[in-house]
């Protein structure tokens, strides 16, 4: 059995009083991927400083402005994150913004540490962001794919949220991408951050498991505010409870040079995509009312 301490992470894990939650690549163990969640109160401001890493502002709750090398990008954000998708702003390494809410919010900063530096601060509108129904059944959800290979340029960074109304299976069938095997999977650290819609008393679960060569088993309980840690092995199902709806933000980073998103089923259980052509998706899905 291996310890699987660290890599679930109850709300509130911080090594810094400015962030609901922080973890960087030296706190998780690995060298890329990294995650902080900011709540500002209404008038509040917060310079963040980029260093070694790229980052994305993205409104979980609330708007923001987001001000850097004289460009100011208004982040009109959401009411919450079942609500709709969101913009967001991207931020280079070796910058710094200040990040300022007239009204207040919670806003999540996926994070990826990287070498390169050859995109600028830019904004991200919300109706460039593709919404997918993935799966079908009770594996159906939404993925609001953010900053992905083909959706939005960035250096090394992958980010995207999944939304699973209750009782459905997501991140299913259980998949891996921790072996750099080129046109089938890519190395890539990730961090799930979870959301449960209701009245604070929503749980979900989420499974990952190793492999003989590379154990890791955990089978943690969410709540809203936790995080799952996955440096390798496979992962899934996340699980919503029924009548609890099930949200978490994806964020990835990795070796490679190509920034490439590949993943390989568990084939004990990849054979579940084939049954997926006979359900209809999820009535209950989209969660916004639209996709594109």
């Amino acid at each position: 059995m291996t310890d699987t301490s660290k890599h679930h992470l109850p709300k509130g894990t911080s090594a810094d009083a400015d962030y609901d939650l922080l973890v960087t690549p030296e706190s998780a163990g690995w060298r890329y991927s990294g995650l902080r969640i900011l709540t500002l109160k209404p008038g509040q401001a917060h310079t963040l400083s980029t260093r070694d890493s790229e980052f994305l502002v993205l409104p979980l709750t609330g708007s923001c402005t987001v001000t850097t090398d004289s460009k100011a990008f208004q982040l009109t954000g959401r009411t919450g994150v079942f609500a709709s998708a969101t913009d967001f702003a991207y931020l280079p390494r070796e910058s710094q913004a200040l990040i300022s809410s007239a009204a207040g919010g919670t806003f999540a900063l996926p994070s990826a540490r990287t070498e390169r530096s050859s995109l600028s601060a830019r904004y991200g509108p919300k109706e460039n962001v593709p919404v997918e129904l993935r799966g079908a059944g009770a594996c159906s959800r939404q993925v609001n794919n953010y900053c992905l290979p083909g959706t939005f340029e960035a250096e090394q960074l992958l980010v995207c949220e999944v939304l699973t109304p209750g009782g459905n299976w997501s991140s299913y069938p259980p998949h891996k991408h921790d072996e750099a095997r080129p046109g089938v999977e890519s190395e890539l650290e990730e961090i799930y951050y979870f959301e449960v819609a209701g009245d604070g008393n929503g749980f979900g679960y989420q499974r990952v498991y190793g492999t003989p060569e590379r154990p890791i088993d955990v089978l943690a309980e969410v709540r809203s505010g936790d995080t799952v840690l996955i440096p390798h092995g496979w992962h899934g199902p996340s699980i919503a409870a029924p009548g609890y709806d099930l949200y978490y933000l994806n964020v990835m980073a990795g070796p490679g040079q190509d920034r490439a998103w590949l993943i390989c089923d568990d084939p004990a259980h990849g054979w579940v995509r084939g049954t997926w052509e006979s359900q209809d998706v999820d009535d209950r899905l989209p969660f916004e009312g639209l996709t594109q």
